[in-house]
């Protein structure tokens, strides 16, 4: 079975060399569609001897789009084809070279997802945030339509029915929260994103969802298992250096968006640090709910700040 890795990129120059070495171990093919990187991501892709460099000519943020992309592409290599959807900060621990389900996948039925879990790599690379939600990255393609989501939409094809694999053994280096500043930079622009495409979400959604490291239980911080680098770092690899490339693109494109629809169409946004802060337009009542927010961020599923919360939701949250 040929393994290919697909890839969305756009401006990932600071982890995507890493990533192609890692991933040029264990796979036959990636293939990177590039959505107009100005960082020089496409010219460190087409360095690689594994990768077939594609243009993704959408303008529009579309997870489904370039997902259905990435795939077209991917099957125009020979089949029976194993794909993983991976994006350049997603890295297979090494434990993938000793793994008897990873070896396994070659038999799986077409059809099949694979399922695995990510190791949130933390800042200093020494620790690791480990969240129990299984995510469909991997899947035996057998050749099914993929509607996809414009935003938070499952990677690959997977059928309610399909057959599933558990790779337990394997995690996904999620390097994301390495890179701090980055991170909270592209979370405000999800906010921002989110907030003018889809209407219907409410600033107290938007503020669980995009403020969960803030609150990380500590019971699911670990130490970052050295085995999990070592068989990179063997092939001179360097698996822990994490390269500051601010600004940021998306800092401009929410600058660019307040100053299209004026920040008070954004004040129930948590994102007023940074550069931003000389634009903030919140008044006393939504700093004081911003700080109740940040507040109960560890435990918002409590009855108690449920009712809280439905008593803010006629008041605009």
């Amino acid at each position: 079975m040929t393994t290919i890795v697909v890839t969305p990129v756009r401006n990932e120059a600071w982890i995507l060399d890493r990533f192609l070495r890692c991933a040029s171990l264990w796979a036959d093919h990636i293939v990177v569609a590039d959505q107009g990187s100005t960082d020089g991501s496409g010219e460190i892709a087409a360095r690689h001897a594994k990768v077939t460099l594609i243009e993704n000519p959408g303008p529009e943020y579309d997870e489904g789009a370039r997902q259905r992309l990435l795939l077209e592409a991917a099957r125009r290599f020979p089949g029976p084809r194993m794909i993983f959807a991976l994006d350049a900060d997603e890295i297979l621990a090494a434990t993938w070279r000793e793994s008897a389900a990873f070896e396994g996948l070659a038999g799986a039925a077409p059809g099949t997802v694979v399922r695995m879990r990510w190791a949130n790599v933390l800042p200093g690379v020494h620790s690791c945030w480990l969240p129990d939600e299984e995510i469909v990255f991997g899947y035996v393609d057998d050749g099914a339509d993929h509607p996809g989501e414009q935003i938070h939409s499952v990677r690959l094809p997977a059928a309610p029915s399909a057959p599933s694999v558990s790779l337990d053994d394997v995690r996904v280096l999620h390097y994301q929260y390495a890179n701090w500043e980055r991170m909270k930079s592209k979370q405000r622009w999800y906010q921002c994103w989110e907030l003018l495409n889809l209407p219907s979400k409410r600033p107290i959604q938007l503020y669980r969802q995009y403020h969960r490291m803030d609150a990380i239980p500590p019971e699911h911080v670990h130490a970052l298992p050295a085995h999990w680098l070592a068989r990179y770092e063997a092939e001179g690899i360097d698996m822990r250096a994490v390269p500051e490339h601010a600004p940021y693109p998306w800092d401009d494109e929410v600058a660019g968006w307040i100053r299209a629809h004026g920040a008070k169409r954004f004040r129930k946004l948590d994102i007023w640090d940074g550069d931003l802060a000389a634009a903030d337009p919140r008044g006393p009542a939504t700093r004081l709910v911003h700080r109740w927010l940040g507040a109960t961020q560890d435990g918002y599923e409590r009855g108690s700040t449920r009712l809280v919360q439905r008593a803010l939701i006629p008041f605009g949250w």
